[in-house]
């Protein structure tokens, strides 16, 4: 008994000392740097040089390495995140702006504003493989769960463009509100919600019919329609939250999603852009382009707790979750 009670007493020990820690990659788009937030202290701990203007930023499956676009320098740069180091960069086309990497890990798609394309690459040739024509100026990207899918919302022609992975051909478009910004799939593969900037809305669209089942619009007491901008989307895990940043409207909407209603509008940073969520889905975070800070909500809360300055117009944010023994 004795023994088994030394034992239980050795393996507590050893789960105690595990601990999590979390790391917050911000781009500052006017710096051309990257901001490194530890979540657990609450501070920028170091900057790192990047390429021009930089702006989507993404993991790849293992988390050791970040791809950024670096859009005046029209590159999708590769940042080796235990160096610190750029250790390669893939062909992206003009002005990159947002970035998706596929379910195999292997292909990396992002868009061209200027060209009206949507680039397809391969990472481990560092080849493009395909440009597919889309609408005029297309920005947010999305690919399916299941990886048949990839989506791009054209700004100006307010489109979602449903292209098959497979053939890299369009097969289906969707019209939706004035300006779409960004997309994401539902965990499911069921549904994908699509933000419309200056539509001043967010829609969700059944994935298997292509077609508009419901449509959020936002207000807020005190600040004018105008201002209600939607643009980044962060859908929980657990699928009970969807938050949505609302631009200079300065707000992060709430809303439910069993209930499918708007519960709440958090007070946040200038012009909040992009959005992520931490490991444990207990920290959100959004991106204040205009403030140039991070602001941190806890989500059992809903309530922000915390706002910490980075650079001139953070735009992206993607957050890397270390286990330490």
């Amino acid at each position: 008994m004795k023994i088994k009670f030394l034992l239980g007493l050795l393996f507590i020990s050893q789960i105690s000392c595990v601990t999590a820690a979390e790391f917050a990659y911000v781009t500052n788009e006017k710096d051309d740097n990257i901001s490194v937030i530890d979540l657990q202290k609450q501070q920028v701990i170091k900057k790192i040089s990047v390429g021009r203007r930089p702006r989507g930023i993404i993991f790849n499956h293992d988390q050791s390495l970040a791809y950024i676009c670096a859009s005046d320098s029209d590159r999708i740069q590769i940042l080796d995140l235990n160096t610190e180091a750029i250790v390669g960069e893939l062909p992206s086309g003009e002005d990159p702006e947002t970035i998706a990497l596929h379910p195999n890990g292997k292909t990396i798609y992002t868009s061209n504003e200027d060209d009206a394309i949507l680039t397809v690459i391969d990472i481990a040739s560092s080849l493009v493989i395909a440009q597919i024509e889309v609408g005029v100026e297309p920005e947010g990207l999305a690919v399916s769960p299941d990886g048949s899918l990839v989506v791009v919302t054209s700004e100006t022609t307010n489109m979602v463009h449903w292209i098959d992975t497979k053939t890299n051909k369009i097969i289906a478009n969707t019209l939706v509100g004035a300006r779409p910004r960004s997309a994401q799939f539902t965990r499911d593969n069921q549904h994908l919600w699509v933000s419309s900037e200056i539509g001043g809305a967010v829609v969700v669209i059944d994935v298997a019919s292509k077609k508009i089942i419901k449509e959020f619009n936002f207000k807020i007491r005190g600040i004018h329609r105008d201002r209600v901008q939607p643009v980044g989307i962060e859908l929980s895990r657990d699928g009970h939250y969807a938050f949505v940043a609302l631009g200079p409207a300065n707000h992060v909407a709430v809303i439910n999603r069993e209930s499918m209603e708007i519960e709440n509008y958090l007070l946040v940073g200038r012009r909040v852009w992009q959005l992520a969520l931490n490991q444990d889905q207990s920290q959100l975070l959004t991106t204040n382009g205009i403030s140039g800070d991070v602001s941190i909500i806890d989500v059992n809360k809903m309530k922000v707790t915390k706002s910490i300055k980075v650079g001139r117009y953070p735009w992206g944010v993607a957050i890397k979750h270390i286990n330490d023994k």
